[in-house]
């Protein structure tokens, strides 16, 4: 079944805060990663646990960054499909998205049923490693 005009109204919007926020969380964590220096983070006199930690607080700052702009890169990629007029159709099946995946996953772009096998495909292509 096609989404609604109040469906399409709802997750249009659901889709432009999530940008916005996002947007706005990307230079928040910028500008803080920016504004804590490594001696901040160690300390004055830092011994290597010190800096191992800074380190690694770094590390989460800049993969919290790419998480969020991987996040923008759908968000966007969802805007564009709206745009297009193919916001809510599998990319693998060309089946419609129900509506309760859309609201839980805007950026969604596979059926569940597609996901599911693009899941058990490509998040362990070599299987067990053990």
């Amino acid at each position: 079944m096609a989404l609604t005009r109040e469906q399409t109204i709802e997750l249009g919007s659901a889709i432009e805060a999530r940008r916005h926020a996002l947007l706005s969380e990307i230079r928040e964590d910028v500008a803080r990663a920016r504004g804590e220096q490594f001696g901040e983070l160690a300390g004055p006199a830092p011994d290597a646990g010190d800096e191992s930690v800074a380190r690694l607080i770094a590390d989460l700052d800049q993969a919290e960054v790419a998480r969020e702009l991987d996040e923008l890169r759908a968000i966007e990629a969802a805007r564009q499909r709206f745009a297009d007029g193919r916001y809510g159709v599998c990319v693998e099946c060309g089946s419609e998205i129900d509506y309760a995946r859309l609201r839980a996953n805007p950026a969604a772009i596979r059926c569940i049923d597609c996901q599911r096998r693009h899941e058990k495909t490509h998040l362990n292509p070599g299987g067990s490693s053990l």
